[in-house]
């Protein structure tokens, strides 16, 4: 597939001291970041458009730490009409904050998420004013049953869905811990998937708060979506392609693939 790139950080968005110290000059912007959006969240005024605001107030911020970002194929979900599931990789906090602000001007979004997300302090207030699809990660079977009822709800009204199917945000890709959770809500909807491969090691996993790691500006943030599939079948083959593009694509930017 032709890639098209849809958006890369300019030339001299770092200062200096922000590249010599990336986390110090990160994690003070985006705690106040965070605290203005769960004011606004708790005050019941947190629309779509300050999600969006919050997102690309996020990426300027690891722009400002030295953070380079790639993103490829934007336009295969401006492109076409209803909504979708979005199916990734899960590497870091990094693409739970960026992606609102890509995909959400185009069309409307929610995510599927694990319940510790929904009663975080602070950042519970946002999570929960965007009606997200929440899993428990303890019993498979209830979490299949919410994604499929659930996801299968807001897609119905219009609300596309992004989907990591792996249990936990990891650098490395396995293939075996890539369910199909997300190829059986799209079945089930009766709408398309659509791969979206992405490397975000540039904001690390924390050693002690998984959320809390350290900014790593060499790293390079990429996204690149896939071409939209409509699901046949048991949906495997669908899967495969989803797995294959993913891998793919970290390949071809440095990654690690098991």
């Amino acid at each position: 597939m032709n890639t098209i790139l849809t958006y890369r950080t300019p030339k001299g968005a770092a200062g200096p001291m922000s590249r010599r110290l990336p986390s110090l000059a990160f994690w003070p912007r985006m705690a106040s970041l965070t605290r203005r959006a769960a004011q606004l969240a708790k005050k019941g005024v947190y629309t779509n458009d300050e999600w969006i605001a919050s997102s690309c107030e996020t990426r300027y911020a690891l722009e400002r730490s030295g953070c380079v970002f790639q993103i490829e194929n934007l336009d295969v979900l401006k492109n076409r009409d209803g909504p979708c599931v979005i199916i990734g990789n899960h590497m870091s906090t990094l693409e739970t904050f960026i992606l609102p602000g890509y995909v959400q001007p185009v069309r409307s979004v929610t995510f599927v998420v694990k319940e510790a997300l929904t009663k975080m302090p602070v950042f519970k207030h946002i999570m929960n004013t965007r009606n997200p699809i929440v899993v428990g990660r303890v019993n498979p079977r209830d979490d299949l049953k919410a994604v499929l009822e659930d996801g299968a709800d807001r897609l119905k009204k219009g609300i596309s869905v992004v989907v990591f199917p792996q249990r936990t945000r990891t650098p490395v890709f396995n293939p075996e811990e890539f369910n199909t959770i997300g190829v059986k809500l799209a079945k089930k909807a009766g709408v398309p998937v659509v791969p979206l491969a992405l490397k975000t090691d540039a904001w690390a996993n924390g050693k002690f708060v998984k959320d809390i790691g350290r900014i790593h500006p060499d790293r390079t943030v990429h996204f690149c979506f896939g071409e939209p599939m409509e699901i046949t079948g048991n949906g495997r083959e669908q899967h495969e392609k989803i797995v294959g593009f993913i891998m793919g694509k970290l390949t071809e930017w440095g990654g690690e693939v098991r």
